[in-house]
C-alpha cells in the first residue's frame, strides 16, 4: 500500500518558548494536503487533551526557513538554538499568544516533500477552478 502523494505529514517535536531560559516540548503534527494547496496546517497536542489547529500560507512557511516574514497572527523567522539551526513561529490569537521553535532541518525536508507534491506556481490546477469555469461557461 502507497501513502496518498496528495497528504504530506509529519510528527516532530516543538518546543514552546515560556521565557529566554525556559521552553517545554510539545507534539505537533505538520500536515499538508494537496486540494488545499495554499496552505499548511499545524496541529499542536498540549496538555489540556484538546488539540490545538493552525492553519497558514504555506508560502509564508517556506519563506520563514530563510527570514522573517509575516505579520499579524503568524509570524516565522530562521534563528539560532544551542548551536542548532531552528525556526520561530509566533501564532497570536484571541486565546493568547505562543511562541514555538521548530528544528529547521526537520521543517525543511517536510517542506520539500510538499513541494514536490504540489511545485510553487501550481496551486491552482490543485483546485479545479479552470475546469469549474469551463463547465459554467459550458451551461
Amino acid at each position: 500500500m502507497h501513502p496518498d502523494p496528495t497528504v504530506v505529514e509529519r510528527e516532530l517535536e516543538l518546543r514552546l518558548i515560556l521565557s529566554p531560559e525556559q521552553g517545554i516540548p510539545v507534539p505537533a503534527l505538520l500536515c499538508y494536503h494537496a486540494d488545499d494547496p495554499y496552505a499548511v496546517h499545524i496541529t499542536f497536542h498540549i496538555d489540556s487533551g484538546r488539540p490545538v489547529h493552525w492553519t497558514f500560507a504555506r508560502d509564508l512557511l517556506v519563506e520563514g526557513v530563510f527570514r522573517p516574514c509575516g505579520h499579524g497572527d503568524v509570524r516565522v523567522w530562521p534563528s539560532k538554538a544551542e548551536g542548532r539551526s531552528v525556526v520561530l513561529m509566533a501564532l497570536s490569537s484571541p486565546d493568547g499568544d505562543a511562541l514555538l521553535q521548530a528544528p529547521s532541518a526537520q521543517v525543511s525536508a517536510w517542506l520539500e516533500r510538499t513541494l514536490r507534491a504540489v511545485p510553487p506556481g501550481t496551486e491552482g490546477g490543485q483546485l479545479g477552478i479552470d475546469d469549474g469555469l469551463a463547465e459554467l461557461l459550458a451551461r
